[in-house]
């Protein structure tokens, strides 16, 4: 089992990270939180889940245990797959998931894409005492401010980090622009968490 990976940062994409350590580069998919956890970095250390099945052998990564502590969570949940946990660890940090799970809001649990009202209720019924009782509400507030680039790379950055989660491309750049034009100076991460609750 692999618990951490540490080493220099060689690729990283708002829902990709390639660490490579020892030689070797290791792919890891992780959630818009990691990405603001580790942009800019040229080292990192990602805490690791390991997801293996027949037909892949997938690696998560996550900038804090919490984090993981969280995918590990939100997967255990019927109906709650691993892309789908990271969907909603990239639409909200772990203490906001965490407070709306604690305190049965599941209007806001349904504002992540791909959450329905059913799944909502079941994430927060099976969740919401083991939440209480491991603790990990108490977790840094979501993504700090990181400067933006040229507005074309930000919108080429968004609609490709949406795509890669499942989003047609044409409706997906109408919303990024969209968004952008009201706000020009937003980083990536903010302009995804923004489009992620727009696109449906």
């Amino acid at each position: 089992m692999i618990e951490y990976i540490k080493g220099e940062v060689a690729e990283l994409t708002p829902t990709l990270a390639v660490i490579e350590a020892a030689g070797v580069g290791y792919g890891l998919n992780i959630s818009l939180n990691t990405y603001t956890s580790i942009q800019g970095k040229k080292e990192a250390k990602l805490y690791v889940y390991e997801a293996i099945r027949e037909d892949a052998y997938v690696l998560y990564g996550f900038g804090s245990k919490k984090e993981r502590e969280m995918f590990e969570l939100l997967i255990s949940v019927s109906g709650v797959g691993a892309n789908t946990a990271r969907m909603m660890l990239s639409s909200m940090s772990v203490s906001e998931l965490c407070n709306a799970i604690s305190t049965g809001n599941t209007r806001m649990v349904q504002t992540i894409k791909g959450i329905g009202k059913m799944t909502a209720q079941r994430i927060i019924v099976d969740l919401r005492e083991k939440i209480v009782a491991l603790g990990i509400a108490n977790e840094i507030p979501a993504g700090g401010t990181v400067a933006a680039a040229v507005n074309n790379e930000v919108r080429d950055e968004a609609v490709a980090a949406l795509t890669m989660l499942g989003f047609a491309p044409a409706p997906t750049q109408k919303v990024v622009v969209a968004i952008l034009q009201e706000q020009p100076a937003l980083p990536v991460e903010q302009v995804v968490k923004l489009a992620l609750k727009q696109i449906k």
